[in-house]
């Protein structure tokens, strides 16, 4: 058995970093496994299933650039911050008229830099955003649509725009082996009624799904609470991390080693 401690997890994809450096050949491994509070289940509750648990993850970043002019003359320029505005609001119609309504996705745009003063239309604008998905046939469509949205939208406006697309993280994938061990030591360490066995999967994604590629395993949720009890989601200034849920995270880990290796 191995523990694994991970650098980078937030973003930066730590775990392909050390599937492609040779942990699992540095450390030979039958499967892996994972676990994750999760605000909005009852605290010390277990949800697991085999299949998709969270999301793709996919950023965008997209740099506009026209003719800076003095903001009393803008007929002298182009402006990258109209472009921008429209832009943002075309690339909204990709999940609503592009993506099939029963394959969940989610693209949003979550930030747009321009400009300095009050009385300059600026010469650059920068929009920046996420994709999520649970297939890559929708990854695809969507960066596809992206590109072809800015490249006509440049044309119209006589601008160049340049698009720069990352895929960071696959969906999480749990494998049904795996999962269904997970279930057993979950329903044995908290009850049935303390395991949730269809919960639904996550738009949030997690680069643990790198290991999923590499190896069968399964990633569980285990319950921060709900409302003023952990019930604030996570990456909020708000979450608060529930202490009374280390028990029972803790015997889960002790209850799988045991199954798994008995």
């Amino acid at each position: 058995m191995y523990v694994i401690f991970q650098p980078a997890e937030e973003n930066e994809g730590g775990a392909r970093v050390m599937v492609e450096e040779g942990l699992f050949e540095r450390f030979p491994m039958k499967a892996v496994f994972g676990m994750h509070n999760i605000p909005g289940i009852e605290a010390g509750k277990i949800a697991v299933k085999a299949g998709p648990m969270m999301a793709s993850y996919d950023m965008f970043e997209i740099t506009i650039t026209g003719c800076g002019s003095h903001g009393a003359m803008p007929h002298k320029g182009i402006d990258p911050i109209v472009i921008g505005a429209e832009l943002t609001q075309k690339l909204q119609t990709i999940v609503s008229r592009n993506v099939d309504p029963l394959d969940p996705a989610v693209l949003s745009v979550t930030k747009f830099h321009s400009g300095s003063a009050w009385n300059i239309i600026p010469n650059e604008a920068v929009l920046g955003g996420t994709v999520r998905a649970f297939d890559t046939r929708v990854q695809e469509l969507i960066e596809k649509r992206i590109r072809e949205l800015c490249e006509g939208t440049a044309a119209s406006h006589k601008a160049s725009i340049s698009v720069r697309y990352e895929r960071r993280y696959p969906p999480t994938v749990n494998h049904a082996e795996q999962a269904a061990l997970c279930e057993r030591v979950a329903r044995e360490l908290v009850g049935a009624d303390n395991l949730i066995l269809d919960p639904k999967p996550a738009m949030g994604s997690e680069d643990f799904a790198w290991m999923l590629l590499a190896r069968p395993g399964c990633y569980v949720w285990i319950g921060n609470g709900t409302g003023s009890s952990g019930g604030c989601m996570v990456h909020n200034p708000g979450y608060d991390f529930n202490d009374s849920i280390l028990p029972t995270g803790a015997a889960y880990w002790v209850k799988l080693a045991e199954t798994a290796l008995g």
